[in-house]
């Protein structure tokens, strides 16, 4: 069965069919496997010996499915549970200020940069690839720009066409990288289908990935014995939060909702550098509900609004809520407002503290953006600590 069939299927299936089809497929792959080695041992003869074959690598790396969580419905707004249906609605979560903690950070960055301006004549450039007009894309741009002229950060921007090809990308990738005073480069995601997402990332040169989404520095943040250059700003924002909020970590249960290379993972790596306990749950997870519900801290960033509901929350727990879900408004200015992937309204009575969305955990991942950019033009500039 070819690779794409075997995605087409996978994504179309309910939750529970597709769980059930990619435990099928799987087997199908072990089984033709295993009667390769068989046949081999055929050859063998009779009288030999049985050999352990050694699995392929394929095999070792596991199935390759979409990660497609269930679609929400139109309106995005799953009917809550019944009242009795296991939270207990009693308690009143503090809210995490993302807004106030970005802002303090905001400052301290503006006055760094100041600094370097006097010292070096100089001050840090980000430069922002942006293919096509995705509303969210943009949107997150435009916060972003808007981020780098109150600190004071030179920003740039290459916008191409959707239908660009991937050379141009890469062109507009390598004109950064040669660009003296460009310090930090980001491609914002998604980007179109019929492109190469991990080339284009690769080509940004490791010392102005300030998002972090390089091979060499997602692998350094794997490995405990290495530092990398830069930490995704996504997963430093969450760690950032809980930081700040004297919540902590060490030893506790903490489960990541979503696996992806932007937020879920390397949050699920920051957190084990921190000595938490962690369990991610994804889109085949069997009754996540049961995790989350054992978990002292739910940082959840599955693009599915209003996946979490309060009955998926132990009494007390920490929240952390990455989703920013576009939903129709048509009495918002922009005809859409941003809801989280956590059912607020329940979460707020079962948690000890939440974040808002907007306003958690999306002005601070900027910050941790901008506060990167200034890390790598310190270094190029000789004022690092």
């Amino acid at each position: 069965m070819g690779g794409a069939v075997v995605a087409v299927l996978a994504a179309a299936a309910t939750r529970h069919n597709r769980s059930l089809l990619a435990s099928l497929l799987y087997r199908v792959a072990r089984g033709l496997h295993d009667s390769s080695a068989a046949a081999e041992e055929d050859k063998a003869g009779a009288g030999s010996r049985r050999r352990r074959r050694r699995s392929s690598s394929s095999l070792l790396l596991g199935p390759d499915f979409p990660d497609s969580w269930d679609p929400p419905p139109r309106a995005a707004a799953r009917a809550p549970p019944p009242r009795d249906a296991g939270a207990d609605y009693g308690y009143t979560a503090t809210i995490i200020d993302g807004k106030s903690i970005a802002e303090d950070i905001r400052l301290n960055i503006a006055e760094e940069v100041r600094q370097m301006k006097s010292t070096v004549g100089h001050v840090p450039g980000l430069a922002v690839v942006l293919v096509g007009d995705r509303r969210d894309s943009e949107s997150y741009v435009r916060y972003k720009t808007k981020g780098c002229e109150e600190v004071g950060i030179k920003s740039l921007l290459a916008k191409l066409p959707g239908n660009c090809t991937e050379d141009e990308v890469m062109d507009s990738v390598s004109r950064f990288n040669e660009d003296p005073s460009v310090h930090g480069i980001l491609v914002q995601l998604p980007l179109p289908q019929h492109m190469d997402e991990e080339r284009i990332l690769s080509a940004i040169s490791l010392e102005k990935d300030v998002d972090g989404f390089h091979p060499l520095n997602v692998g350094n943040l794997a490995l405990r014995s290495r530092k990398p250059l830069f930490l995704p700003c996504a997963a430093k924002a969450c760690i950032e939060l809980l930081l700040q909020s004297g919540i902590e970590l060490m030893g506790k249960h903490v489960t990541v909702i979503g696996r992806s290379k932007v937020v879920g993972l390397p949050t699920s790596l920051l957190l084990q550098r921190h000595h938490a306990t962690v369990s991610v749950i994804h889109a085949f997870t069997t009754n996540p509900e049961a995790i989350t519900r054992e978990s002292d801290i739910v940082i959840s960033a599955a693009g599915v609004p209003n996946l979490v509901r309060g009955t998926w929350l132990k009494q007390g727990a920490v929240v952390i809520d990455v989703g920013t879900n576009p939903i129709e408004d048509p009495t918002s200015d922009y005809g859409y407002r941003l809801t989280g992937d956590v059912c607020f309204e329940e979460a707020v009575k079962v948690a000890s503290a939440i974040t808002p969305v907007p306003g958690g955990v999306g002005p601070v991942t900027i910050a941790m953006l901008l506060g990167n950019t200034l890390d790598s033009a310190r270094r190029v500039y000789g004022l690092s600590d």
